[in-house]
Formats: structure tokens, sequence, C-alpha cells
């Protein structure tokens, strides 16, 4: 049975320096445990705004915001953080230590854990992100992609039960976008984690859930990936375009009139291809 882990009601936010400019404007919505949320939306509609009021990075104007059970306040926010970790655009914004290793046990030194939980969180996490031969590096001395994997590493070894990707392969080459992306399906299979996603990248999209959109500060829909894909009045808007596999499978139904059905990746396609063919 699922429960709501994200709760806001009514939120609104302006920046301090300009309170009659709202950025965010009446925002409600719930995300529950274990899912795997895309926002969307076109720069400056509010979506880094957004996540950075979970955890009290902003502050609300106005309405309520619920982690869980918990109602965000000046006296839950340590509570609150504890359970939230953040993966950002830029890893090298992430990074404290000299080494990946002391990177690593930085997040856990403020966690006041006892040094043998430590080195067995680091143990445990550096081998799950691949990342154990680098421990003794600097980071600046790997690639993109390895970069994003230890700083991935660093937020999971602390165990937050919410883990927020802002835009975080945005900055990547294609091998290490798709490496970070599996990662993300590994965590949302897992089961342990609720993910949030800042994206314009379609297959991002499409591996999600749910996909929330923003334009100008308020909610313009929410549904499934497919569903949104779907409807130009908000894609457009997000500037963002269908992956190649939707494309592919609208062009086999218009051009070619095959009743096929949309899928995000390559193997729905190909399996009702062959059952198609195989039919007649």
């Amino acid at each position: 049975m699922t429960r709501p882990i994200i709760s806001l009601d009514h939120v609104h936010y302006s920046y301090p320096e300009s309170p009659d400019t709202a950025i965010l404007r009446d925002i409600s919505f719930t995300i529950e445990a274990g899912q795997w949320v895309s926002i969307i939306g076109a720069n400056g509609s509010g979506k880094s705004t957004l996540v950075k009021l979970f955890n009290g990075l902003l502050s609300a104007c106005e309405g309520q915001i619920r982690i869980g059970d918990t109602l965000l306040s000046p006296d839950t926010l340590y509570d609150i953080r504890r359970q939230i970790g953040f993966v950002f655009q830029n890893p090298e914004n992430q990074f404290v230590g000299t080494t990946v290793l002391e990177d690593m046990a930085f997040g856990l030194e403020n966690l006041a854990l006892d040094r043998h939980v430590m080195q067995e969180r680091v143990r445990h996490y550096a081998e799950k992100l691949n990342i154990t031969p680098f421990l003794a590096r600097h980071p600046s001395e790997l690639s993109g992609g390895q970069k994003q994997r230890a700083a991935i590493a660093a937020i999971l070894a602390m165990e937050p039960g919410i883990v927020i990707f802002d835009e975080a392969t945005s900055m990547l080459d294609e091998q290490a976008r798709r490496e970070i992306l599996a990662i993300m399906e590994q965590m949302r299979r897992s089961g342990d984690y609720t993910i949030v996603s800042i994206t314009h990248d379609a297959d991002e999209i499409e591996a999600s859930d749910r996909v929330i959109a923003l334009s100008e500060g308020h909610v313009i829909a929410d549904g499934t990936p497919l569903s949104l894909m779907e409807r130009a009045d908000i894609m457009e808007p997000c500037h963002l375009i269908p992956s190649f596999y939707l494309r592919l499978a609208r062009q086999l139904q218009h051009q070619y009139r095959l009743p096929v059905h949309l899928h995000p990746d390559e193997r729905g396609i190909v399996e009702e291809l062959c059952q198609l063919y195989s039919a007649k």
C-alpha cells in the first residue's frame, strides 16, 4: 500500500527581494513513496525553486509542506533534511573532500555515525556505484560520468528516502547519461527510494512513473509520461521533443498504418512488430 511522502498544500513562493512577483503560485500535489516523478518546464518555470522548498533550502511564503507525516517547520528542518538527498547538475559543486573517499565520509560524519558503520557504508555504496577504484583519487581526475556516480554514491551512503536529481544528466555525454539513467532505474526498482527528477531529457522523463509540468509557476499538467508526451500544448511550452522511440511509434502508426502502441523504449516496439508479422 502506497503512502504520501511529499505533500504540498497551496504553496506560494516569491523571492524576498521581489515579494510581489510570485515564482510559484498555489502549488498542490502529493508524491507517493517509491514513485519516480519527473518535473518538467521551460527555463524559469520554477522547477528548481520548487524542489528547494522540500527541505527548507527556500521557505514557502504561504501553504504547507509535509515530508511523510512531518510538517516542514524550523523545528523539524534537521530531521527532514536527513531524509532528502540532492544530486545537482554539476557534480563538482557537491565535492568538499580532496578524495572521493573523503567526500563520501564527509556526509556520514555529519550524521555522527559510528566509524565502523561509516566504513561499511562507503564500501557498500562505492561497490554499488562502481567507484571503488576511484576512492583514493581527487574528483577532478574523474570523467564527467565518474564524477556524477561519485556524487550519487556520496548521497546514497547517507541513506535518504528521497533523492532529488536536479538536471543531473544534462552536462554528461551520451554514454554517461545512459549510465546515470540506469542507476536511477535500479533505484526505482529497489523500492528504497522516492525519486524526483528535474529534467529536459525525454528518455529520463519517459522512464519515470509520473510527470508534473510547470509553466510560469503553475502546475499545468500531472500525469503519465506517455499521456503528456501526446499533448502538444504541454510539450511546446516546456520546449520538449519526444524520444526517438515515441517518434518512431507515431511514424509506424501514421505513415505505415501499423497498429502499434506508443512505447518509451525499443523493446516494446520490437515485440509488437514481431507479434504482428508472426500472426501473418
